[in-house]
């Protein structure tokens, strides 16, 4: 008999055991409650992110007092606009480092030496110096076309000039000057092309010696 009631308090013991683990929720589980100290040292406590500490770092516990885990402060708008700005620049960077790659790519591609650079430059001065040679020839021949104006002019020394005698010598004469403004222009351009080929082919030797792709400085990069 003794033995019956000595096993029965034994379940009986076993049971609210087992009833009581039941209802203990395990960790990380149920309501979570937000801690912090605000910055005036004030603690509060609250079921959901607590507003007056949103630029502190809040502690979330589980209901039993263990650390769930960390919420991080909330950026203020200052912090938000820097961040935001940090990052635009850091795409803008990114977009350029790619763009310098690329083009230090196509340009290799476009010049496996020195000799087919030389052959290269060689051609865009061809033909600067061709359209310079042709506007050279055209005022050669403005010159030709104006010499019988300006005999038959003599004869009007001190007299105005016929209307027809005044306007083909006007005519001749803004030709003339529109070709000596291209002639200036085209010298102007051969230089621009020269100094175009010289940054080019110094940004090609750094890059036929081994410089990475997208490596050397922009300010060395010929200006297209």
């Amino acid at each position: 008999m003794r033995h019956s009631t000595n096993r029965l308090q034994l379940f009986a013991l076993v049971f609210v055991g087992l009833s009581a683990h039941a209802q203990t929720p395990p960790a990380g589980s149920g309501k979570a409650i937000y801690t912090c100290t605000t910055p005036d040292g004030r603690k509060l406590t609250g079921d959901r992110p607590i507003a007056d500490c949103m630029t502190r770092e809040q502690r979330v516990l589980n209901a039993d007092g263990s650390l769930r885990s960390i919420l991080p402060p909330s950026m203020s708008i200052e912090e938000k606009a820097a961040k935001e700005a940090l990052e635009r620049k850091q795409a803008v960077e990114r977009s350029a480092q790619a763009d310098a790659v690329r083009r230090d790519r196509n340009l290799m591609q476009r010049f496996a030496n020195e000799t087919v650079h030389r052959r290269a430059r060689e051609a865009a001065l061809d033909d600067v110096n061709t359209a310079m040679r042709t506007s050279e020839r055209r005022l050669q021949d403005l010159a030709v076309e104006r010499k019988p104006l300006t005999d038959e002019a003599e004869f009007y020394v001190g007299k105005p000039l016929p209307p027809k005698l005044k306007q083909q010598l006007d005519a001749n004469d803004a030709a003339a000057e529109a070709q000596r403004v291209l002639i200036e222009n085209q010298k102007s351009e051969l230089v621009r092309v020269n100094k175009l080929y010289d940054a080019e082919l110094a940004r090609l030797k750094r890059l036929w010696g081994g410089a990475p792709l997208g490596s050397i400085p922009a300010a060395s990069a010929p200006a297209q």
